[in-house]
């Protein structure tokens, strides 16, 4: 009998070892985005009454089913959805969607749900084949608005508010459109052989400086090069940037340490994840007074220490690491940009390429920088405020990056 029984646990053991580096899900992310609360950044123009938000999300990888998820993370109050449906997107910058494609989404079998304020909640698995690159309408119906809404600013991607509106609606003619993407966090596909690459960073992750509804962020340029790669196309990305976040502290939006949880870790299936932020760390320094010694040193030891943190906390949940080097931003009004303060970026970019602390480094500083002038970005890089880089940027930003690395 003794013999036995360690007998099963000796196969326990095994099998819970063999398990552990195993995915306990199919689902994978496929779509997601980083999130801020309307209380500190400008909330939707919201209708009046009842309405529809149907909002447009280009999807990563494919699968026979999807499923939606919702947060209520920055509401102080229940969040109540009366219905939602998803649809392929008919054409970029509509809200048409494809005749027959229209699929009802529900809760636990019932089409209304109730949020509870700082909660996540995953729909039910919606039979739709979606490809990756796939446009996706997701369509939510609100009995009103929300007292705080739980967003991402700058999706540059239309939304579309239809006051009386039913989510199921071949069109919204007439419809309020923002450039917000609204209680939506993350759109999933039913793929055990996809797994998701995460890139998490500020408003260069963002996008800022690329075009509305096209697809110019270096993130969408990585993902159509993953898909036109047969050995890469078990990839999907996701985009958790946000516009000013720094990584050590907050803003507009919770601080990057702060939201790691929320914005990467929890999203399922990811296995990489590629980090470019601290140019607000350093930059922003000088808008909370006098810029001294002391203060730019803290910035710098603060930032290593923080990546050493960030890649710690990756590792531990099975996460491998890509560090990306600081851009160029010489001569830029957002904030400072004069020599200390390439002198700090250059302090932190050489221990991104030395320290042997990431997995991996892509050295974008030398990719965007002017060798002429090393402090400032190519010309045909800059989006015009000398810190955004334009669309050309951000295509070599993600020409850059080996897809060897990811796989």
């Amino acid at each position: 009998m003794k013999k036995a029984m360690l007998a099963l646990a000796g196969a326990l053991l095994l099998a819970t070892s063999a398990g552990a580096s195993e995915r306990l899900s199919p689902w994978v992310s496929a779509w997601s985005t980083g999130l801020v609360s309307s209380e500190t950044e400008k909330p939707p123009t919201w209708p009046e009454g009842p309405f529809v938000i149907r909002e447009v999300v280009r999807l990563t990888a494919g699968g026979p089913r999807v499923r939606l998820r919702l947060s209520n993370a920055f509401g102080t109050t229940p969040l109540r959805i009366d219905g939602a449906h998803v649809a392929l997107s008919a054409a970029p910058a509509s809200a048409a969607i494809v005749s027959g494609s229209d699929r009802k989404v529900t809760f636990d079998g019932r089409e209304a749900v109730v949020i509870p304020p700082g909660a996540v909640w995953l729909s039910d698995p919606v039979a739709l084949p979606v490809k990756a690159l796939d446009r996706l309408a997701v369509s939510l119906a609100l009995p009103a608005a929300p007292g705080v809404a739980t967003q991402h600013r700058s999706g540059r991607t239309t939304t579309y508010l239809a006051p009386g509106a039913t989510p199921d609606a071949a069109d919204l003619p007439g419809a309020i459109t923002n450039l917000q993407w609204l209680q939506l966090s993350g759109v999933e596909v039913d793929n055990a052989k996809v797994f998701a690459v995460a890139t998490f960073g500020d408003s260069i992750t963002d996008g800022s400086g690329a075009g509305v509804n096209r697809y110019e962020r270096w993130p969408d340029i990585l993902a159509e090069r993953l898909q036109a790669d047969p050995k890469t196309r078990n990839l999907s990305v996701i985009n958790a940037g946000i516009g000013a976040n720094r990584l050590l502290k907050d803003g507009t939006s919770v601080g990057g340490l702060a939201r790691l949880d929320r914005d990467v870790f929890s999203q399922p299936g990811v296995k990489t994840l590629i980090v470019l932020i601290g140019v607000n760390d350093i930059g922003m320094l000088s808008r909370e007074g006098p810029v001294t010694p002391e203060g730019r040193q803290a910035v710098v030891d603060g930032l290593i220490a923080g990546y050493r943190q960030l890649i710690q906390r990756a590792h531990d949940q099975g996460i491998r690491v890509i560090g990306t080097t600081i851009l160029p931003f010489g001569g830029t009004k957002t904030y400072r940009s004069d020599a200390d303060a390439q002198a700090d970026r250059q302090a932190v970019n050489q221990w991104i390429r030395t320290s042997g602390a990431f997995d991996a480094v892509v050295d974008l500083d030398a990719v965007t920088r002017d060798p002429a002038q090393p402090d400032r970005l190519k010309a045909e890089y800059d989006s015009g405020d000398l810190l955004h880089p334009s669309p050309a940027g951000y295509r070599a930003m993600a020409a850059a990056i080996p897809l060897a690395v990811l796989k």
